[in-house]
């Protein structure tokens, strides 16, 4: 059974809760169980993922949060430098499955985090466990 780490970017709690319950829906579906961390915002997730990986105790990951865009130029920054950071992590070898959504408004986030439309939180676990999968078959 693998150990994998939920880590949530905990702005939008109504969202996460979605996707959350998406990923533990896909998670448990391929047996497995998983543990939820969560932090402040989308630009703490990458380094909590780097701190939980460093400790050896889990397998792989998933990022779970929601970005929608506002007024300024902070959406542009939050979407990509955590987009960025985690695809940094998974090419180091991290298992990563990258369920941090990133939306116009509200309606859109809505659409993408519930696990009966869009479901992206089971899609990240989902990835998580393919590359978990890789690492296996690769003996990483």
């Amino acid at each position: 059974m693998a150990r994998i780490l939920i880590v949530e970017a905990r702005f939008y709690a109504h969202l996460n809760d979605m996707l959350i319950a998406g990923a533990k829906a896909a998670v448990e579906a391929a047996g497995h169980t998983a543990e939820v961390l969560t932090v402040p915002g989308a630009l703490e997730v990458p380094g909590a993922i780097a701190l939980a990986a460093e400790s050896g105790d889990y397998d792989c990951f998933v990022a779970i949060g929601v970005v929608i865009r506002g007024e300024t130029y902070h959406f542009e920054i939050v979407a990509g430098e955590s987009a960025r950071a985690i695809m940094a992590l998974t090419m180091d070898g991290i298992a990563i499955g990258n369920g941090i959504i990133t939306t116009e408004n509200e309606e859109q986030a809505l659409v993408r985090a519930d696990p009966a439309q869009k479901d992206k939180g089971g899609e990240a676990a989902k990835a998580a466990l393919a590359l978990l999968d890789l690492a296996i078959r690769f003996d990483r």
